[in-house]
This record gives structure tokens, C-alpha cells and sequence, in this order.
């Protein structure tokens, strides 16, 4: 393996247990986690629509950084390495 697929094995690894964290931080029908991080930190009026857009960007800019990890492995991956023929 090349350095360029460490790197992209190291960024796919840590960019999809972010996206599984944010995705498990959203709130569902009105309790989640983000309900009550949201609610602790800031005022429960003022704070939580925010606190909702900035999860949702940084849930898309993450699922974005994974998809196009996947997608540039799978042109890039060493193939071949293991042989079947006996």
C-alpha cells in the first residue's frame, strides 16, 4: 500500500465513526441527544435551531468526506494482492 491509501484508510475510518456520532446525536421525535446538549448549554429558545443547523452541516460535510474516500479507494486500491492460483 502506497501512503496515499494509509491516508485515505485513516480518514475513511475517522470520518465515518463522525458521521455515525452525528447522525446518533440528531434528535428524533423530539429527544435526542442534541435536545439535551442543546438544552444545557444554551437557552432552550435561542439555542437548539441553531445547534440543529450546525450538526446537520457537519453531518453532510462528513458523510461527504466519506463517500468520496470510498470513491477515490476504489479507483485507486492495489488490486491483485492476493492470487488465487494455485
Amino acid at each position: 500500500m502506497n501512503v496515499l491509501n494509509v491516508i485515505l484508510l485513516v480518514l475513511l475510518f475517522i470520518s465515518g465513526l463522525l458521521t455515525v456520532a452525528l447522525v446518533l446525536m440528531h434528535s428524533g421525535k423530539g429527544t435526542g441527544v442534541s435536545d439535551m446538549i442543546a438544552s444545557s448549554l444554551y437557552n432552550a429558545s435561542a439555542g437548539s435551531g441553531i445547534w440543529e443547523r450546525n450538526l446537520d452541516r457537519l453531518t453532510v460535510i462528513t458523510s461527504v468526506i466519506f463517500v468520496a474516500c470510498v470513491i477515490v479507494m476504489a479507483v485507486t486500491f492495489p488490486t491483485g494482492t492476493i492470487s488465487l492460483a494455485g
